[in-house]
């Protein structure tokens, strides 16, 4: 039995994920208070407008607990595009690190654009040495750097754009 078999995903936001997710992006280290409350913004999104927000989760909740979400993924298609999503967060609770969560919630959200037609995801985050974690990951879950935005988010912090094609679903 691995760490993942002991949760379950999970689509549908509930009220009780905007402290989850408060919570599980605060745990991180990584983010200042308005990028927090911009990924609270996005939970509260979607449940006011449902999929009409273009907003779509995937949540990862203990067996044992479910709805007390652990970690999360939020993506959606871009706008006048067809077929490429933003990947807007992927994050895990730092309890939970280091257990092959956050791997698994990305590889089933690139699944969930495949099967609604997409082809390529684009993911951003700073270029700042605290992100080097984060770029790893991005660069082991198979996305390339596709460019660089210097001095985008502050002075000498650039937006890296990280972006994966899609193998397209077949009917096997």
């Amino acid at each position: 039995m691995t760490a993942i078999d002991s949760f379950r995903l999970r689509e549908e936001p509930l009220h009780a994920d905007l402290a989850a997710v408060r919570s599980i992006v605060e745990s991180t280290d990584f983010f200042r208070e308005d990028e927090v409350q911009i990924a609270c913004e996005l939970v509260e999104e979607r449940l006011a407008k449902g999929l009409a927000s273009g907003y779509r989760f995937l949540f990862a909740d203990p067996i044992d607990a479910p709805g007390q979400a652990i970690g999360y993924t939020c993506f959606g298609e871009i706008p006048c595009t067809l077929g490429s999503y933003d990947l807007y967060w992927v994050a895990v609770a730092d309890r939970h690190r280091g257990q092959r969560i956050g791997q698994w919630l990305l590889a089933e959200t690139e699944q969930r654009i495949r099967t609604l037609g997409g082809r390529r995801i684009y993911i951003e985050t700073s270029g700042q040495d605290l992100y080097a974690s984060t770029q790893g990951f991005y660069t082991r879950c198979g996305y390339a750097l596709a460019a660089t935005l210097e001095d985008f988010y502050a002075a000498g912090d650039p937006k890296l754009i990280y972006v994966k094609a899609l193998a397209a679903t077949t009917g096997l």
